[in-house]
């Protein structure tokens, strides 16, 4: 469940920042980057941060 959802806000965050780089701005393509980042250094080191974050939230593994 936990993996679920943070492939779907990582999802979201990254149709978000495209549409607002087309429509809005392009430098909203850095946030899109900066997904990709994380999205890469959580396979690396096996910890992400949105991870943490949903476990506080009370969302269990």
């Amino acid at each position: 469940m936990l993996n679920r959802i943070i492939r779907g806000v990582a999802g979201t965050f990254i149709i978000i920042s495209l549409l607002l780089a087309i429509y809005v701005n392009i430098n909203w393509l850095w946030f899109t980057a900066f997904v990709g980042v994380n999205l890469l250094q959580s396979s690396i080191t096996k910890w992400c941060l949105m991870e943490d974050i949903l476990k506080k939230f009370g969302v269990k593994p």
